[in-house]
């Protein structure tokens, strides 16, 4: 199994509207491609930053792949998502899983 790891930024005040607009978005996509294992959403409040993770199980690199295309390490963005991030991280952290514990 694969986690890939998405970070970015938002005004703390956009951050509420952010998530809506990720269920509607990433968060859907992510449930419909197979091979995909789960989502966890995290945030964390910096101030007037708030800080959006997400943390997506895989598979492996051909489920990533039917998700976010050939160049699978690329951060994938939607079009509103200009409307929230401070910037556009370029790309994603991948790792390989070596435990999973059950109750998650």
């Amino acid at each position: 199994m694969i986690a890939r790891k998405w970070h970015g930024r938002v005004p703390t005040e956009k951050a509420e509207a952010y998530h809506k607009y990720l269920l509607k978005t990433g968060l859907k996509e992510y449930a419909s491609v197979t091979g995909n294992r789960g989502v966890f959403l995290l945030t964390r409040k910096e101030g007037d930053i708030t800080h959006i993770d997400t943390l997506t199980f895989w598979d492996d690199i051909s489920a990533i792949k039917r998700f976010a295309g050939e160049d699978y390490e690329k951060a994938k963005y939607y079009p509103e998502d200009k409307d929230f991030l401070f910037e556009f991280e370029l790309n994603v952290t991948h790792y390989d899983v070596w435990e999973s514990l059950p109750g998650f």
